[in-house]
């Protein structure tokens, strides 16, 4: 999530100063930031032209910032409100966060303390109105002609470059790690083709063996081997005039890759067994989750073959690096389970989201098909919940999990790593707070992390302070407002 100039913050301190500094600290985020020296005129401010993020010092002499925190988040409760002071203790940071504050920074902050801070609150409030924009659609299963769902700059960057090739007859490589949807693009090419109304073939290299997959492909006569009792046309034949998807391309034989080779380059073969050619009218779509280039350098892939078919490479980015597209595309599953499961379910509340938007998704898309068809089932209630999604501590479960293929082997491992880091990262985060008497600020200190990193591993565990905490005046670090 990036800031631009659309974005609009308020800092309000009765302190100059502190405003110009705050305003200098923030204008290098390219956004527009203004300031006020009290809360009244800030609140008349906000009345005017509604901001993104209000910054608002917790003591002033005109309209604390407790009472800002309340007006705005009651007029305006998308608007995030960061409350920053000298006079920080537990109490008062429950007291704000309770009242609807985003986060709660004490003085003195760094200039990248700040500026983190805001570019989190600016990230939750696009989330936020992500969430309820697509809660509130109507819940139909709209056609698309290109069955891509996200407005990411990535996914529209594909998107473009599907429609741009469709209506050609060019081969066309995907690359992508497992799970991103490659097949989907495939589909999405030939739906918007000349070839629309002919068939779509889709072939899982990595499940057939070189003579099962070069007979599958090409067919083969009467007797040509042990079994062959009749012809059988092979999918290039099937396939005429339509498309063939190839995915996994990386698990073909050499031999096999000379073939298709050739194949491309006239459109003719000889089925197994065969003493003549044939030709056919396919376009060849292909995939692989694998470094085609490492490959050739170890000798694994054929050279001639690469640079054939790296006609028109499209590259699917994995789910972690396209953040802004989970939401659409978690609420296109969730519409789709509404309909067969019989259910009626709005969307996600809060929590739910913050946990699928955190979440780096190794299995990509299929994960999140996955995840939510889980929720749908177990969901009882209007929006899921994390209850619904606890899919980040089920590692046991996954443990017990027995792999069928080297690819999930892989993903479990990796899903495997994050949970068991993420359980180190809580206790880690638990003790320092149980050490320093759960004040943020100290505990952030003595584990050497700043303070704003230090509350970004509270959130991303669900770990609130104590609500019956008695603060102290230790908690109070020594600065004015």
């Amino acid at each position: 999530m990036y800031i631009h100039y659309n974005h609009r913050i308020l800092v309000i301190d009765d302190e100059l100063p502190i405003c110009r500094n705050c305003v200098k600290i923030l204008s290098k985020l390219e956004c527009e930031v203004e300031y006020a020296l009290n809360g009244y005129d800030a609140l008349k401010m906000v009345e005017e032209k509604p901001f993104d993020v209000v910054i608002t010092d917790l003591k002033m002499s005109s309209l604390g910032g407790m009472e800002v925190l309340r007006r705005v988040k009651e007029t305006h409760p998308d608007t995030m409100v960061i409350v920053i002071t000298g006079y920080a203790n537990v109490s008062s940071a429950v007291e704000v966060m309770k009242m609807g504050a985003f986060d709660y920074l004490p003085k003195p902050f760094t200039p990248d303390e700040l500026r983190a801070v805001t570019r989190q609150a600016v990230a939750e409030r696009e989330v936020r109105l992500q969430n309820r924009k697509l809660s509130q659609q109507k819940r139909e299963l709209k056609p698309l002609s290109h069955q891509l769902i996200g407005d990411s700059p990535k996914i529209r960057k594909v998107i473009e470059m599907v429609k741009k090739v469709a209506h050609t007859d060019s081969t066309v490589l995907i690359c992508g790690e497992s799970g991103t949807g490659k097949e989907l693009i495939a589909r999405a090419i030939h739906a918007n083709s000349k070839r629309k109304d002919q068939v779509f073939f889709a072939v899982d290299c990595g499940t057939l063996s070189s003579n099962l997959l070069e007979s599958e492909l090409f067919g083969h006569t009467k007797g040509a081997f042990t079994g062959a009792d009749k012809d059988k046309p092979g999918i290039f034949k099937l396939a005429d005039r339509g498309t063939v998807f190839l995915d996994e391309i990386s698990n073909i034989s050499l031999e096999v890759q000379a073939k298709l080779l050739r194949f491309l380059e006239t459109f003719e073969f000889l089925p197994l067994g065969g003493t003549s050619y044939q030709k056919v009218d396919n376009r060849l779509i292909l995939a692989t989750n694998q470094d085609l280039k490492e490959m050739l350098s170890k000798g694994s892939f054929r050279e001639d073959f690469y640079y054939r078919i790296y006609v028109y490479p499209i590259f699917m980015p994995p789910l972690r690096e396209r953040k802004e597209d989970i939401l659409p595309i978690a609420y296109h599953f969730m519409n789709q389970f509404n309909r067969s499961l019989g259910k009626n379910i709005a969307g996600f509340d809060d929590d739910a989201v913050y946990r699928l938007t955190k979440y780096d998704w190794p299995g990509n898309v299929r994960q999140l098909r996955n995840v939510t068809e889980r929720a749908a089932i177990l969901c009882e209630k209007e929006q899921i919940s994390p209850k619904e999604l606890p899919f980040l501590d089920d590692i046991e479960q996954l443990i017990e999990r027995i792999p069928s293929t080297n690819e999930e082997l892989k993903r479990i491992k990796k899903e495997i790593r994050q949970m068991a880091v993420s359980t180190v990262e809580k206790n880690f985060v638990l003790n320092a707070l149980a050490q320093n008497n759960w004040v943020v600020t100290r505990a952030a200190k003595q584990v050497g992390l700043q303070r704003t990193n230090f509350q970004n591993l509270m959130k991303k565990h669900g770990i609130k302070l104590p609500r019956n905490r008695k603060s102290s005046k230790k908690d109070g670090l020594g600065s004015s407002g």
